[in-house]
């Protein structure tokens, strides 16, 4: 048996009966559709799903302000997380 480590970044989802095998990373701010299989790395800021999985497509700052739009999130909070300082380790 082998026990490679499985790293899962800052702010990432993970939909429903997703699994992730052994060795790989999921950057920070990714999301990972229900009932994926990750079997490679999946990058920063990125929509993956699929068996096994694959990027779909990036998460830009437009994809933001629309999860935002209908908060009242001030400008400097919306900075800080575009940033990535938001987080504690």
């Amino acid at each position: 048996e082998y026990a490679f480590p499985v790293t899962i970044e800052d702010n990432v989802w993970l939909g429903a009966n997703v699994t992730v095998t052994p060795g790989v990373t999921i950057g920070k701010n990714s999301v990972i559709g229900a009932g994926s299989v990750v079997t490679k790395d999946i990058p920063e800021n990125v929509v993956a799903y699929g068996n096994p999985a694959q990027v779909a497509r990036k998460i830009n700052k437009k994809d933001r302000e629309y999860y935002f739009k209908d908060h009242k999130t001030p400008e400097a909070f919306l900075q800080k997380l575009e940033a990535g300082v938001l987080f504690h380790r």
